[in-house]
């Protein structure tokens, strides 16, 4: 076989390109306005002189548009251009010679993917719509979901996150914790969808008519409220796709469709789709007209319940085809599975995660998973949102406790991440457990349920006031920026977060034993907060309003979680 002599342009070298994610195969993920920055290590043989550059350009654009790299260390070069507009960049790297020129060396075109900013930051106050009344044997409407809207404002809350809200099926369906069998009148588990009023197109009459949802809808909207969906791709055996579509579910060996399973749970109300019948393509473009149905009615972010066990090529297509047309539309898996998955289903499309964060405790394992999660190239395709409980979790070290618990584990979720939610009732310490299971006695996702939103044991001030700050403060909207300091106590974690644009820097530091008062030197990267050796500086409590004069980087502190298991500091330049 005869060999192909190479060109001139094979002269130069353009290799470990980054960022890159999977080679190249998915796209990075930023926000408008946000920093591309690329490296690659650029060289050539013999001593000539050569230049690089990074051409880039919007997918709607056919001309591309080229910025200059500089040479690092060590072949070692660097660019960077800014991204704007929503959707998919293209951009490659350029390399010639300049003594004498020749044909530009020219890499593999690399994507950058833009999608908007509520993608990276968040305040989700999870809704369960049907405890929003005064009626304990009854479902609320959404007239009165409608009338918790100024109280979730009231919060600091910027998003609202509906559970699934279709018709509910009634065979096998669970009563009060999840009893195999629902007595009369129970409303049954909302993730079994459908019956013969409907299925994912549909309201829940209990709820009001479409009419009345999209009044919701608007309601949100005029409060500037992002509205979340979750999308359950659940049937109940009463869903009108089973009679209209019995290809689409996996069949026992007699015929009869197959219940689902997330080992170790089982799911005896619904059934799962196969993914890869033979008239696949039609329900994957089911799957996509119901987002997009929804998205029409008001819907911004779509919560994606259990993607881990549907397959990644349909994500992979799904999300990338409405993408394409929808730019703006966000995807958040929630996928409490192994790590490596996690990643995975970041890097073929979603936007955002739940994360292990309500198993972290100790302050090694909080350092260490997010300083995994929050630095490259980890950040570059997965944002991790945290939540402190939700409807399935509800950690032991909650039950039976009081605010400081409730507290700190918000004030950790709110301040690690630039993503953070919180589930209904988590204002009012909620704290009697399950007895079998991880999660809420009662839980009102088999049952109806009345909250006492006026309880006098709640943590709603402090929740306002962590939510202000987040909304102030720029450094908490960055999701990449989380630095830790070192305390000489192991039950204080002390870490910081700074927006370098504008140099707002806020100092976090928590009691992670929130039964007694614990106090610790603590010895502060000085670098990280834009301060210098000797310089004396203020720091502001956000939460209290008490501020500290300190100087250099050792410091001391005592906190008292009976009166707040933290600081949230403000970091102040000033003279003694």
């Amino acid at each position: 076989m005869p060999i192909n002599f190479p060109t001139k342009k094979d002269n130069l070298v353009i290799e470990v390109v980054s960022p890159l994610i999977e080679r190249g195969k998915y796209a990075a993920h930023k926000e408008p306005g946000d920093t591309v920055t690329v490296q690659a290590d650029i060289f050539r043989h013999s001593h000539e002189k050569f230049d690089a550059a990074i051409e880039f350009k919007h997918s709607s654009q056919e001309k591309w548009e080229r910025t200059s790299m500089k040479f690092v260390d060590n072949d070692l070069w660097e660019g960077t251009f800014t991204v704007q507009k929503l959707g998919f960049y293209q951009y490659r790297i350029i390399a010639w010679t300049i003594s004498p020129k020749d044909i530009p060396t020219e890499s593999e075109i690399f994507e950058v993917r833009v999608d908007p900013l509520y993608a990276r930051v968040g305040t989700w106050y999870e809704m369960w719509q049907k405890s929003q009344g005064k009626n304990p044997n009854k479902s609320a409407t959404w007239a009165d979901c409608i009338g918790r809207l100024d109280y979730v404002v009231s919060l600091g809350f910027d998003t609202v996150y509906l559970v699934p809200f279709h018709p509910i099926g009634v065979t096998n369906r669970k009563g009060a914790n999840n009893a195999l069998k629902a007595k009369p009148g129970e409303p049954g588990c909302p993730y079994a969808i459908g019956n013969e009023l409907g299925g994912h197109f549909a309201i829940d009459p209990e709820l009001g008519t479409m009419q009345e949802f999209e009044a919701f809808a608007a309601a949100c909207k005029q409060r500037n409220l992002r509205l979340v969906m979750d999308l359950a791709l659940n049937c109940s055996p009463d869903h009108p796709y089973v009679k209209e579509h019995p290809e689409w579910y996996f069949h026992e060996p007699d015929g009869t469709i197959k219940f689902a399973e997330n080992p170790p749970k089982k799911y005896e109300d619904i059934y799962p789709f196969d993914y890869y019948n033979d008239n696949f393509k039609a329900l994957w473009e089911e799957i996509r007209k119901i987002i997009i149905f929804w998205a029409d009615k008001g819907f911004d972010i779509f919560r994606v319940d259990n993607p881990h066990t549907k397959p990644f090529p349909l994500w992979e297509w799904l999300i990338r085809s409405i993408k394409e047309e929808r730019p703006e539309l966000v995807f958040l898996s929630e996928a409490f599975t192994r790590p490596k998955m996690m990643k995975r289903l970041g890097k073929i499309g979603f936007d955002m995660s739940y994360t292990y964060f309500s198993w972290r405790t100790e302050k090694w394992e909080l350092e260490d998973y997010f300083k995994e999660l929050t630095n490259k190239p980890v950040s570059e395709y997965m944002r991790g949102i945290l939540f402190p409980t939700t409807p399935d979790i509800f950690p032991e070290y909650f039950a039976n406790q009081g605010p400081p618990i409730f507290k700190l584990r918000y004030f950790l979720a709110a301040t690690l991440s630039s993503l953070t939610g919180m589930y209904n009732g988590y204002e009012l310490c909620e704290n009697e457990k399950s007895p079998i299971k991880e999660e809420l006695y009662h839980s009102e996702k088999y049952q109806y349920k009345v909250h006492n939103w006026n309880s006098p044991v709640n943590i709603k001030d402090f929740l306002r006031k962590v939510n202000y700050a987040r909304q102030q403060q720029s450094a908490l909207q960055e999701y990449d920026n989380l630095h830790f300091h070192y305390a000489e106590n192991s039950n204080i974690i002390v870490y910081s977060k700074r927006d370098w644009k504008n140099g707002n820097t806020v100092l976090c530091i928590a009691n992670l034993n929130v039964k007694k008062i614990e106090n610790s030197f603590i010895h502060l990267n000085l670098a990280e907060l834009g301060l210098t050796d000797g310089q004396g500086y203020t720091v502001r409590d956000l939460l209290t309003e008490q501020s500290f004069l300190w100087n250099g980087s050792k410091n001391y502190v005592e906190i008292n979680p009976e009166k707040e298991p933290c600081h949230l500091f403000l970091v102040e330049n000033g003279r003694w």
